[in-house]
């Protein structure tokens, strides 16, 4: 084989450098970093600050043995002769670790070599830019170094991690080859199931993304993950992304790839779940650096031996990931976070990828990484991307937190007060839009955030809690407000007596979610309820060549029985009188068929109100409620309530913890009923979001994109409750006098038969 031929392994500069740079502990005082914005901005103003012939984002690579570095340096000043490596921050420069200095020089040295190597050069003026955000400063840190010294680095940082490549590519040999092999992990695929999965796999080969509306009990997610593990050899995708929208989402996935492993045990297939700070943290009293945590002191130290030993254990949950943490003595989070470059399959919820800050977002540009992204449940993404790209701030907490704010900050804290008041008197109905952001209070934020971390970098030890929730709400507010436009509301509300709210509302997640579709090889959303297409790709942002794929149902007709009662309204104004009707009709078929049933309505108080008439009338029958801010363990109680051969009535909220989601196969559920249209409620906040999809995609699709598409979709996951597998047999009985509608009952699947 040739030189040319030889398999070589492919590294960032960046990556390269965390692991052979990085040493002592982990520490995460000097933080909050600025966005992304700030970050781009700041580069941008260095470089016009430099010559006219200054070199921004060069494209550079060199290789060592089966190794090919590449990256792209920051800039080079020619009338310096001088390879700059730029980094924006806040607060005090001096209090930066030292290991993350020895990382930009790191990172700095390689470039060096690779632009020496480039261009001939016997030598090289490098230097750490350090901008600062807030006064728009430069600190500036310079050495000079021969070729031969940049090159000497350059062969020493790759031979630490030449070992690990040779296990990386040999990794990668032997998992492309299982791939292409993997047999489906079933003597066949269920009806429905292979339409999917060859949705799936075109998807990925054609670089399309896919909208697929497939019913329960197809088996989903083993539908979509074998066909992507199939064709990811083939088109050299590096990482697969499995995004869940639930906890329970993840446990199938984790369920999926046991089924694999199961049939093929020697599977080349290194798995991680990825699982939120607050549940994987060790210690939740201490902070993250040296001086409090003992899982963060020394902990790149000791990083290494973790990550060698989780990568040869192959722990796929967050449980057996755990353990080998403590077993090194390092903190579960930050491994997860390193694994995430050593794994094949990342498994998480939408954040990880969607969000502002998303970690697996970033690292998938950084590292060129070519992915496929599978989005579990997606008709969650809408209201989970509106909430990522929203923010508020309540005047009621900032008032109690300037009390006993701090006298160094409290001038820019008094400062931003006045200015509250003063948009609070202009603005005092109980909601109002602003017709523009309001630029005074911004700036004024803008000063208190830097002025905040100034103080938290002078004291990294002190605990204000208060003090600390404002300003990561004060940062994530001032983001929004820096990608501000059309797809938002800026709004002031005060509901039911509370102080005012200022909401940066994201009504239309599409212009910051397209990025991120676009950045992968192929995104494939699924659910059983995506219909109509067009309302979640306009929303979501989708692009133009996504394929829509609606499968088959494996039920039939005459597995439920769906009634449509249209003699009884559940509009706000008629529901006193729906009451007893409605119980009524539980009643009497409860007594044609026993056996347990779950009941949805639109509102704590309308179920309420009919759980109270329902026993003062029929005592005898056995009855279980949600309650309100109901925890996991009344959750699960909810549901072991519906036991096999049960009789009784659960009573839930429609769009709750029991809308989807959770599995009653058999006769644990034998009926619903779904007292509601589910129409989201019109209030002022959800009549301005049907003014700006009106404004958005015309006037036709503002009610049917606010109220009705999505009022249906939580119907349709509810009723999916009752048939879960093909021996399921059932009743949904739909009560509301606007289900008859033509344009109604096109919204409900195809299979159902309604009465």
């Amino acid at each position: 084989m040739s030189t040319a031929d030889t398999p070589r392994y492919v590294v960032a500069v960046r990556a390269l450098c965390e692991f052979t740079a990085k040493q002592g502990d982990l520490d995460l005082r000097f933080t909050p970093s600025p966005t992304a914005q700030e970050g781009i901005a700041g580069h941008v103003l260095v470089a016009a600050r430099r010559s006219d012939n200054y070199e921004s984002e060069i494209s550079l690579n060199g290789e060592h043995g089966l190794l090919r570095v590449r990256g792209r340096a920051d800039g080079y000043d020619p009338t310096l002769h001088r390879l700059e490596e730029i980094k924006t921050f806040r607060g005090d420069l001096g209090r930066m670790p030292e290991n993350h200095r020895a990382l930009h020089w790191a990172q700095a040295r390689i470039y060096g070599w690779l632009m020496c190597r480039e261009r001939g050069w016997a030598e090289l003026t490098l230097a750490l830019v350090y901008f600062d955000i807030a006064s728009q400063q430069e600190t500036v840190f310079t050495e000079v170094m021969t070729a031969d010294e940049l090159e000497q680095f350059f062969v020493q940082q790759c031979a630490r991690f030449l070992a690990w490549a040779e296990q990386e590519l040999a990794h990668r040999q032997a998992r492309d080859a299982a791939w292409s092999a993997l047999a489906f992990p079933h003597p066949a695929f269920r009806t429905g199931q292979r339409e999917l999965a060859q949705a799936v796999y075109q998807g990925v080969t054609s670089a399309r993304c896919v909208l697929a509306q497939a019913p329960t009990g197809i088996g989903k997610t083993i539908g979509t993950l074998f066909p992507l593990l199939k064709a990811a050899p083939a088109q050299q995708l590096d990482k697969l992304f499995f995004l869940t929208a639930k906890t329970s989402g993840r446990s199938l996935a984790l369920g999926a790839v046991a089924l694999l492993k199961q049939a093929t045990p020697t599977l080349p297939l290194r798995v991680l779940e990825l699982v939120a700070r607050d549940k994987a943290c060790e210690h939740p009293d201490k902070a993250c650096h040296g001086d409090s945590c003992p899982l963060a002191k020394g902990f790149y130290d000791r990083l290494p031996q973790a990550r060698a030993a989780a990568v040869l254990d192959g722990a796929s949950g967050s449980a057996a990931l755990r353990t080998v943490a403590l077993e090194h003595a390092v903190c579960p989070y930050y491994l997860a976070q390193d694994l995430v470059r050593w794994s094949d399959l990342v498994i998480g919820d939408y954040n990880y990828y969607f969000d502002s800050s998303a970690m697996l977002y970033s690292m998938t540009l950084a590292n060129q990484w070519r992915v496929a992204v599978l989005v579990d449940e997606a008709h969650n993404l809408i209201e989970r991307g509106r909430k990522m790209y929203s923010a508020e701030l309540d005047h009621g907490s900032f008032m109690r937190m300037r009390l006993l704010a701090p006298a160094s900050v409290r001038k820019n804290i008094d400062k931003l007060s006045r200015c509250w008041t003063a948009l609070l008197k202009e603005n005092a109905e109980p909601y109002q839009v602003l017709p523009a952001l309001p630029d005074k209070f911004v700036t004024a934020l803008q000063l208190c955030i830097t002025g905040i971390g100034e103080f938290f970098s002078e004291h990294p030890t002190r605990i204000d809690a208060d003090l600390q929730r404002f300003y990561f709400d004060a940062i994530h507010f001032a983001r929004m407000a820096e990608a501000f436009g059309d797809h938002s509301l800026c709004d002031i509300s005060r509901q039911d007596g509370r102080d005012a709210v200022l909401c940066l509302r994201n009504v239309i997640p599409a212009p910051f979610l397209a990025p991120r579709f676009a950045a992968t090889r192929s995104t494939t959303l699924f659910s059983a309820t995506l219909s109509p297409w067009h309302f979640y790709s306009d929303t979501l942002g989708l692009p133009a060549t996504t394929a829509w794929i609606d499968v088959a149902s494996p039920f039939t007709a005459a597995q439920l029985t769906v009634r449509l009662v249209s003699t009884i309204s559940t509009r706000f104004r008629q529901r006193a009188g729906s009451i007893d009707p409605i119980i009524d009709l539980m009643v009497r078929q409860y007594r044609e068929r026993p056996g347990n049933y779950l009941t949805f309505f639109s509102s704590f108080d309308y179920l309420q109100a009919v759980t109270a008439r329902l026993i003062t009338l029929h005592p005898e029958l056995p009855i279980w409620q949600q309650a309100r801010r109901m925890d996991d363990a009344g959750r699960e109680d909810f549901l072991a309530r519906f036991a096999p051969g049960g009789r009784g009535i659960g009573f839930a909220v429609l769009g709750g913890s029991f809308g989807e989601g959770i599995d009653l196969p058999g006769d644990r559920l034998i009926g619903a009923f779904i007292a509601t249209l589910g129409l989201p409620q019109m209030n002022p906040v959800n009549e301005q979001i049907m003014q700006r999809m009106q404004q958005r995609f015309g006037s036709g699709y503002g009610y049917d994109y606010t109220y009705l598409f999505p009022g249906l979709q939580k119907v349709v996951q509810a009723a999916g409750r009752v048939i879960r597998t093909p021996s399921d047999r059932g009743i949904v009985v739909l009560i509301d006098d606007r289900y008859p509608r033509p344009q109604i009952r096109a919204l409900l699947p195809r299979w159902w038969q309604p009465e």
